[in-house]
């Protein structure tokens, strides 16, 4: 198991669906222990429920990812009852219904703060608590998620898109900031899943559609696969991985039309 005995802490699990689901399914039946960050306190039932299969996990409430004094609170006690963790999954994101359902020349000052604010800086900002706490072990690795909508145009994707490609420039500098202390930086650009955040997206359907019709592979990505990807990516076995945006998509990236 390429990842036993290693403490990895899961940033924004929602729901059995979610790709963060995924990441820390693979990641425990390879051996991790995990903690979870979760929003909203009156949704601490559901999420116990939701990672009662992975046994000796830990959930604590945050929120607000991108809020400095919360983040450096939920993470002192994280350290303080788990101790030093070997690796980060960053797996939130949010933008506002309205800028994802008009054209992106309508977003407004605030949609375009929020969305890069809780998209991209929250991954920086936990990056440099866990640095500022002595938070990570020597080797650890940090995993943020991504999509393809960051380079391409996609329908609807709007300034998710934006926020996406301030996210993986992101990566690229933490790599560089945090490679002087052997800490690794990635991000996994998964295919288009069903995930609660999608719903957001019109006709997402029919993106899933294109997918299978176009990609090398013909078929849509699991978030089981995705986090395949990740746990990888945690492991010492990407130990020469950093600063890359690496594509779970089926080979969809590489087409042109």
């Amino acid at each position: 198991m390429i990842l036993d005995g290693k403490k990895i802490l899961i940033m924004g699990i929602r729901n059995k669906w979610s790709i963060a689901f995924g990441i820390a399914k693979s990641a425990y039946e390879n051996g991790a222990k995990l903690i979870f960050t979760y929003m909203g306190e009156e949704n601490k039932d559901k999420i116990e429920e939701l990672i009662s299969e992975f046994e000796g996990s830990k959930a604590y409430v945050l929120n607000g990812a991108s809020e400095d004094e919360l983040v450096k609170e939920t993470f002192s006690k994280i350290k303080e009852e788990n101790g030093k963790i070997d690796g980060i999954v960053h797996a939130i994101a949010h933008a506002n219904t309205e800028d994802l359902h008009q054209d992106f020349i309508y977003t407004s000052k605030d949609g375009f703060s929020h969305a890069c604010d809780v998209s991209s800086y929250s991954f920086v900002l936990a990056a440099r608590q866990a640095k500022a706490l002595d938070m990570l072990n020597e080797n650890a690795s940090l995993v943020t998620l991504t999509y393809h909508g960051s380079t391409k145009v996609i329908d609807s994707y709007n300034v998710m898109g934006v926020a996406k490609a301030a996210l993986e420039a992101s990566v690229r500098y933490l790599a560089e900031n945090l490679g002087r202390e052997n800490i690794r930086v990635n991000a996994v650009s998964a295919g288009p899943i069903k995930t609660l955040s999608a719903k957001g997206i019109k006709d997402f359907s029919s993106i899933l559609n294109v997918i299978e019709e176009k990609a090398p592979l013909h078929k849509n990505v699991t978030t089981y696969q995705v986090g395949n990807v990740a746990t990888f990516l945690l492991s010492p076995m990407s130990e020469a991985v950093t600063g890359q945006i690496v594509y779970a998509d089926n080979g969809y990236n590489i087409m042109g039309v």
